[in-house]
């Protein structure tokens, strides 16, 4: 064991992230078949099996699963120690690997990122868009973008973005000449509702409704449920119901008369969303720049 090369170690990790030799060699700049060769090598040094290959997938055993558990954070730490040499060089480099919910990626991520890598031009970024509940630091993220009650009470936490966001609800004026003027959630009930499905939920997410006090939860049904703002927009703009969702994706439509706020006394608000990361000694430098960055930004509703 004591002569068992990092860089094998490290090419299994990449293998096992990926679940694909050629999608980690992408990652890694190099071939799949000196990643194949690695493993080959670690595989018959450790004297166990940690990978099942078969020509469509790549799936870690019960041994690479465990290994991969306890190596992930480990080899970490080593990227991060050879990181802090960065302060002696002209400045951070590497890459930062960030996963974010699609609507900090649709909106004010873009000009934070644009910012930053003009400030840092060494420093490359990876950004994964989606709204799954992963641990994103186990999935091999640097850090990732989250709301309040999606924090994991272990991590550093910090404020990025607008600090108050709200949820609000509209539809098409067509669909509303048609269907009526809800008055108030309960209304909603007897309306097509357009549904927002995340992917690790099977059942639609009930409609939260604040007023003075009061909350209200409604269990939205309708003809269209989709996970991709694109769709469902499209579909109230349409006529095919009423949505309910982030005030900044709706903006543009009730602005241009395509789509029409109601239920106002009814709108939710709540805390904007914080970049999150694990505590320890090493912070890659990439990660520190950007930490560093985010807390320097001016933002929007301190």
């Amino acid at each position: 064991m004591d002569d068992l090369p990092l860089s094998e170690l490290d090419a299994f990790t990449a293998i096992a992230r990926e679940r694909s030799f050629r999608a980690a060699a992408r990652k890694r700049g190099v071939s799949a078949s000196s990643l194949s060769d690695s493993l080959r090598r670690l595989e018959e040094r450790l004297g166990v099996r940690l990978l099942n290959r078969t020509t469509r997938s790549v799936t870690p055993t019960e041994a690479g699963q465990r290994l991969l558990e306890r190596l992930a954070p480990a080899l970490g730490e080593v990227a991060s120690a050879l990181g802090q040499l960065d302060s002696f060089r002209d400045g951070p480099s590497g890459t930062l690997r960030l996963n974010v919910p699609t609507i900090v990626a649709r909106t004010f991520l873009p000009g934070i990122v644009n910012r930053f890598l003009t400030a840092h031009p060494k420093v490359r970024i990876e950004v994964i868009a989606e709204d799954s509940f992963i641990d994103v630091l186990a999935a091999g993220y640097d850090a990732g973008i989250r709301y309040d009650e999606r924090l994991e009470r272990d991590m550093i936490a910090v404020p990025i973005g607008p600090r108050r966001q709200r949820y609000v609800t509209a539809a098409s004026p067509d669909y509303l000449e048609r269907r009526g003027m809800p008055r108030h959630p309960r209304d909603l009930i007897d309306h097509d509702c357009i549904i927002h499905r995340f992917l690790s939920g099977t059942s639609a997410t009930p409609w939260e409704f604040d007023r003075n006090g009061e909350t209200l939860m409604i269990t939205p049904t309708g003809q269209v449920s989709a996970n991709a703002i694109e769709i469902e927009v499209g579909a109230a703009v349409a006529g095919l119901g009423v949505m309910r969702t982030f005030e900044e994706l709706l903006m543009p439509e009730v602005e241009a008369g395509r789509l029409q706020l109601i239920l106002e006394e009814w709108v939710t608000e709540f805390s904007g969303p914080f970049l999150y990361y694990a505590s320890r000694r090493h912070m890659p430098a990439a990660l520190r720049a950007f930490v560093d960055f985010i807390k320097a930004e001016p933002q929007k509703g301190r």
